[in-house]
């Protein structure tokens, strides 16, 4: 059955102290949200919540990686990396400390709380910053991998987790290769490079594009920072275009990136997938998966226009 990226969070964090891992959490009063409670209930003498005030959070786990700790940082994607951007960027990667931003309820996923809350520019605030790197895994599997990831390599991490059940895309064995992007299926036309919820959209899409005879690559993008350039060039050299698909805006997310890259070593005809300049807006998950032009129709729509 799936789950929510975010389920993965308190439970590995509860997995990685009893393996001996030194992990503490600090949390801004959404531990249930978060799932950090899991983690709070076991090992209640790591936990420290700061109550509703962010840049503390921050600046509290910088204290704590600081004196040797694997410091995790909970909230919401929204606070986590708008309200606190000052004490990120300063404290944290301006020193290199050992700080793992895990915020949840990233991207319009949210649903009903509305576009307040459904953060769709923090992989553009996050990636533009020197010494972080930047995750964002597909489904629970990917994410307890990259929390694992995180964990056990030195410095500053943002691992992108949302509130919504999608479809599963690996299994419990996955394990996370920070800087790799994963080829889940092999194709000649066309590359769908993905993050995210995106990825089981991008193997849909391509299912029905393998229907009216087109031959789609899909890549899961989880690493957006450090990119895997090498996977990302040897497909689009292969297929000559590309669509990136992602639960962000348009403007300066894993699309954005890749088309950095390809436009400087091997460039070729692209399409973005995501949300437009546009905030969010209230409604179901599904519903606003839709709207925003998310789904496996529509990328399978821009893979056509590619293609034609």
């Amino acid at each position: 059955m799936a789950k929510a990226t975010r389920e993965a969070f308190g439970a590995t964090l509860v997995d990685l102290a009893r393996e001996g891992v030194d992990v503490v959490a600090v949390e801004a009063d959404l531990s249930k949200s978060t799932t950090t409670a899991t983690f709070a209930d076991a090992f209640p003498e790591r936990f420290f919540n700061v109550g509703i005030a962010e840049q503390n959070m921050i600046d509290v786990a910088a204290g704590l990686a600081v004196s040797g700790k694997v410091a995790f940082t909970g909230s919401f994607a929204v606070f986590a990396t708008g309200r606190a951007y000052d004490q990120v960027r300063n404290t944290v990667c301006y020193s290199g400390l050992d700080v793992k931003l895990a915020p949840t309820h990233s991207g319009i996923t949210v649903g009903p709380d509305g576009g307040s809350h459904q953060m769709i520019e923090d992989i553009a605030l996050m990636r533009v910053l020197p010494g972080m790197r930047v995750l964002v895994p597909a489904d629970y599997a990917a994410a307890r991998a990259a929390l694992r990831a995180a964990a056990m390599t030195p410095g500053p991490f943002y691992i992108r987790l949302g509130r919504t059940s999608f479809a599963d895309v690996y299994g419990d064995d996955f394990e996370f290769e920070v800087g790799r992007a994963y080829v889940l299926r092999e194709g000649t036309d066309v590359t769908l490079a993905a993050c995210g919820i995106e990825v089981a959209e991008a193997l849909k899409a391509a299912e029905t594009l393998a229907a009216e005879g087109i031959s789609a690559e899909v890549i899961d993008v989880a690493s957006v920072k450090p990119l895997d350039v090498d996977t990302l060039v040897t497909s689009v050299a292969k297929t000559g275009r590309i669509v990136t698909c992602e639960e962000h805006s348009v403007l300066g997310g894993m699309g954005s990136a890749v088309s950095e890259v390809l436009s400087e070593v091997c460039p070729v005809p692209t399409r973005r997938i995501g949300v437009a300049d546009v905030f969010g807006t209230s409604g179901e998950p599904a519903e606003l998966v839709e709207h925003f032009g998310l789904s496996a129709e529509h990328i399978a729509a821009a893979a056509r226009e590619l293609t034609s």
